[in-house]
């Protein structure tokens, strides 16, 4: 066999052995079907919530007491808090399941498409709420672990099964779920909850439902197909807008609250005080507009505002932390 013909064979060989139907091929297509298995198990957990919740918390790491604690115990906290969230989230799709295939913006997760069978999801869910609950025993105080367990429980049970499919006043009472981390972070630190707790409890949920009614707006029929009495499908539109304005504007003193008490400085207060004026415009402007890209604006907003906030008072108990 001539030098050119070896090589012509040794690159045949290659080619079946790493072509489509070779060994390589296969181990490529199975860790392929299993990153895509784990996309869907993460997907469940809906990790833009599961962050926001985290970033909602790290500020009460030191916000009541003005000293943060170990690293260590705030990480564990904050990852015990976000397992939850997680936990929460499965537990949520698990129930709505059906309901999901009905719309449009959901039929594509991983349950309504198949992806995930609903026997893997529950596992899933108990698994991640079991996580939770270990990882707050070690972190911290037992109160801390109590407040988790009843959060799942009061999203799972409260919101999801009870008052979503049933009142328009879901998302008003089932953002207390949403805005729990604040207390969470206090009782497994301190054992007790502190009034900078309860004021950045009361915030966040005051935010819930502006943001998720703005969602409602440009969803609307989404909502409807599904069975879920959103606000805008039972009381209207233009009900829902003067709504979200007179929450944007009940969120204003509790923003701007732990400047006036001392836990933060007067240059907070200014930043909350500029960032919350400036999602109540922003609010206003969706109660003139009356469109969905104006209601796609408070949604985008509303993501904004609660970053700027939490992410000021971080930075500000830092800083006080640092001139000490």
């Amino acid at each position: 066999m001539t030098p050119i013909e070896q090589a012509t064979q040794r690159n045949f060989d290659i080619a079946a052995f790493d072509g489509p139907a070779g060994p390589n091929a296969t181990v490529r297509a199975h860790a392929s079907a299993t990153a895509t298995r784990w996309r869907a198990f993460v997907q469940m957990t809906r990790p833009s919530v599961v962050a926001l919740v985290f970033f909602t918390g790290v500020p009460m790491l030191a916000l009541n007491t003005g000293a943060w604690p170990p690293l260590g115990t705030a990480a564990a906290i904050l990852f015990g808090i976000a397992l939850a969230a997680a936990a929460s989230s499965v537990f949520n799709a698990w129930i709505e399941r059906d309901l999901d295939t009905r719309m449009e913006r959901t039929r594509g997760r991983p349950l309504p498409s198949g992806r995930v069978q609903p026997r893997e999801a529950l596992i899933f869910a108990w698994l991640l709420t079991i996580a939770s609950l270990v990882v707050m025993t070690l972190a911290g105080h037992p109160l801390g672990v109590v407040g988790a367990a009843a959060t799942i429980a009061f999203y799972v049970f409260v919101y999801t099964i009870w008052l979503k499919p049933r009142t328009p006043l879901n998302i008003v009472i089932g953002g207390a779920a949403g805005a729990a981390p604040p207390l969470i972070v206090d009782a497994a630190l301190n054992g007790s909850v502190g009034l900078m707790s309860l004021n950045l409890f009361v915030l966040v949920f005051l935010w819930t439902p502006p943001h998720f009614w703005a969602i409602s707006l440009f969803r609307k029929e989404d909502y409807r197909a599904a069975g879920f009495p959103m606000l805008p499908i039972t009381h209207g539109n233009e009900a829902t807008r003067r709504r979200i304005v007179f929450y944007a504007l009940s969120m204003v003193p509790f923003a701007t609250l732990p400047a006036l008490t001392g836990h933060l400085s007067h240059a907070y207060g200014a930043v909350a005080l500029a960032i919350s004026g400036w999602f109540l415009w922003r609010c206003v402007h969706l109660w003139r507009e009356r469109t969905d890209k104006a209601a796609r604006g408070v949604m985008g907003a509303s993501l904004v505002y609660l970053f700027v906030i939490c992410a000021a008072m971080a930075l500000d108990l830092l800083l006080a932390s640092a001139n000490q």
